[in-house]
Formats: structure tokens, sequence, C-alpha cells
């Protein structure tokens, strides 16, 4: 198949309920990442970047922040008919929401039916990764395969969460196994299983049938059904992630891909781009991430009010924020944060609009966006007084809410 046409569709509906209290009031997908970036950036930064310029992305619960944030951020050219486009729960098929990923494609099969692709892409819209796209579209399409997954190998207490594929020396999927408690590993490698990234090449007209209810039980999710129920009629391959080769990216990064479905492992994979070699590396010009940009004066780091220094070491500042003879290690500072003098904010991540009073201690926190930290506080140091205000995450993470109120 010689350039075939593709559609790309963007799972974008889930609730999140593990990152709570970071989706109180937003899609998982619309969680910030990184300062500037929203998780969503990343998938569609992979398609843009890989020339694949037709891209649905499918909405459900609580998606106004991230349908205002695709509306401003992703326009591509009418003219050449590309379009990044949201699209709510339409409930074509009845009075109800999507009952899973399946169910999703099936409740939209009108956009593939409009758009007539030869190949539809379905990939998750909150992991954190580089892919260029067209390796695994020239993969998918020399195995004549129905649908191709792409994996990647994780520890075997990790795969637990996901889908883990058993595959031949050719790449066919033999068996799939979704959050099995006890999944096979590798060939000659007890320690680790192959897990499914929730990345998926299909060939269209699989993708219909195999998604269209018929006499037996309708399929609802990807992994859970549609997967193993192409595996078993012989139609699924496997692409190793690790062979994708992504302009600019060294050897450290290949392979890069994290799952940020929980507080622990969102916070590890924000700690990830301020080490001093960063494993995944966001100043990758061959290769951009994309996102919204406003118009914020650039980051300024001044002395404070009474001359007090400030030191910043291994953190991001991000435009508009303001580091006021204050103290930032190991920190992700956002758009328009404010750090008074004397406080101290230390393996941490300040969302867009925080502002840390004089003198406070802020210390392996997550503070959402807006909120306004009195002078002299103290969080993130004693887990059990946290514990009675905020949400801790198991590795002792502290959260505080978007717009929380402190009482006086």
């Amino acid at each position: 198949m010689a350039d075939p046409k593709v559609l790309a569709i963007v799972l974008a509906g889930g609730e999140g309920k593990r990152l709570l209290p970071l989706t109180n009031d937003r899609a998982k997908p619309a969680v910030p990442f990184g300062g500037t970036y929203r998780l969503i950036d990343f998938a569609l930064s992979n398609f843009a970047n890989s020339g694949m310029l037709r891209i649905v992305v499918l909405t459900q619960y609580k998606s106004h922040s991230l349908d205002r944030h695709i509306s401003q951020t992703w326009r591509f050219s009418d003219l050449l008919d590309n379009y990044v486009a949201p699209v709510p729960a339409q409930m074509r098929r009845g009075p109800q929401w999507f009952q899973g990923s399946a169910d999703a494609i099936y409740q939209n099969l009108n956009l593939i039916n409009d758009d007539r692709p030869d190949v539809v892409a379905v990939f998750g819209a909150d992991h954190i990764y580089r892919m260029d796209v067209s390796q695994m579209l020239a993969h998918h399409v020399s195995s004549d395969a129905g649908v191709t997954v792409a994996a990647i190998p994780v520890s075997q207490t990790e795969a637990r969460e996901f889908g883990v594929i058993e595959s031949d020396a050719d790449g066919t999927i033999r068996d799939f196994h979704e959050k099995s408690e006890n999944p096979p590993t590798m060939p000659g490698d007890d320690s680790r299983c192959l897990a499914s990234m929730g990345n998926y090449l299909f060939d269209t007209q699989t993708l219909i049938d195999v998604v269209t209810p018929n006499t037996d039980a309708p399929l609802i999710d990807m992994g859970g059904d549609v997967i193993p129920a192409l595996t078993r009629q012989g139609l699924a391959q496997v692409y190793d992630f690790s062979t994708n080769d992504v302009p600019g990216q060294d050897e450290r990064e290949r392979g890069y891909w994290r799952d940020v479905g929980t507080l622990d492992s969102y916070f590890e994979a924000n700690m990830d781009l301020i080490a001093p070699v960063p494993v995944f590396n966001l100043y990758n010009d061959s290769w951009p991430v994309y996102t919204h940009r406003k118009a914020l004066p650039p980051a300024k780091v001044s002395r404070g009010v009474g001359g007090e220094p400030s030191f910043v070491d291994g953190s991001l500042l991000c435009q508009g924020s303001i580091v006021s003879g204050s103290h930032v290690e190991r920190s992700i500072i956002s758009p328009s944060v404010f750090i008074d003098h004397d406080a101290h904010v230390t393996d941490s991540i300040l969302m867009e609009g925080v502002h840390v009073g004089a003198g406070a201690r802020l210390k392996r926190c997550i503070i959402d966006k807006n909120v306004v930290v009195p002078d002299y506080a103290r969080i993130g140091l004693d887990a059990e007084e946290d514990a009675k205000h905020f949400t801790r995450s198991p590795n002792g993470i502290t959260v505080v809410e978007k717009g929380r109120s402190f009482a006086a």
C-alpha cells in the first residue's frame, strides 16, 4: 500500500480517577505537565511531527478545558484538508455514554465512514513519549496485519496494570493478557513483560467489523476485548517501540514511555524532565512538543523586597514566573507563579497562577492552579499533618487541589 491515508483517533474520554484531585475539575488528558504542556500535547505532537494531520479527539468527562486547549492550540490548514477536531460524546447509538474505548469507536464510526481512511490509528491521550508513528505504519503495512499493537518491556510488577503480549518470532501476537495478576514474562527475561502501550494501527475494515456488535456480546474495551478477539483470529501483530528512531533523540531517550495514570507516576515523569541530563529531553528542536503559549513576559529571578538573594537550581521556570528572594530546587515552576521572599520550594510542581507566601516551605508537593499558599505555611514536611488536610500519594507526595483556600 503506497502512502496509505491515515485517520488518527485519540481517546481522551477517561475520568482519570487515580489522578484525583488533579482531575476534580478537568479531564485527565488536560492535566498540565512539565509546566507549560497538557498531557494530550505529547500524543498530538507525535502525530503532527509524523505528518499525520487528520486527527479527531474523542472526549467525554469534564472536557471544557480540554476542548478549549485544543481549539486554541491545535489548528492545521483547512486548505489542505488537515484538522484536529474535538468530538464530544454524540450518543449517536442511543442515550448512553461511552461504555469503553471500543464502544467509543463504535459510537463514532461516522467519522471513519466520512473520512474513508486506509488505516485508523487509535492512540491514548495521556502518556509521555516521543514516537515517529510513520515507522510503526510502515511496519503495519508490510506485515499485512489487521491490527498492530505498539509494545515496550516493563517490570513484571508494573505489567499488572497493562495488557501483556506473548508473540512469535515473526511478531504475530499469540496471546494477550489484560491486567493479569500474574502476567507472563518475556522469553529469556524473567523480570520483564512485553506491555501494550495502548497505541494501535488498524486496517479500517478490520476495525469497523470488530467494534460493530453482532449476535455475541459487544466488545467494550480495546485492551480487554478487541485485541484479544483479533489475536484469536490471527490478525494481530506487535510493534517493538524500542526500535523507533526519533530525529534528535539520543540513545538514553530511546524507548522512553511513561504512563502517568497515578499521582506517583505523574510526579516521577515530571521529575524526569529536570535531571542534569534528562532522560526525556524537552529541548529537541527536531521533534518539538507543541502547546499553547500565552503572551507572558520572561521568567524573572530577583532579590526580595528586603534584598534577600534568590537561589534556583535544577528547575524549570516557565514564562511569567517570578522568583523573588526565594529558594527553588529541583522543581517545576509553571507560568505566572510567584514565589515570595524566604520561601523554599524543593522537589515540587507548582501549576499556573500559584502564589507562595513569604517564608513558606514546600517539599515533594504538587500544588494545582491558582492556590495561594499562606506566608510561613509548611506543606510536605509533616506527613501526619498533611494527611489531615490534603491528598497524600502512596509514595508521600502531597497534593493541594486547584483553587484551594486556606483558613486564616
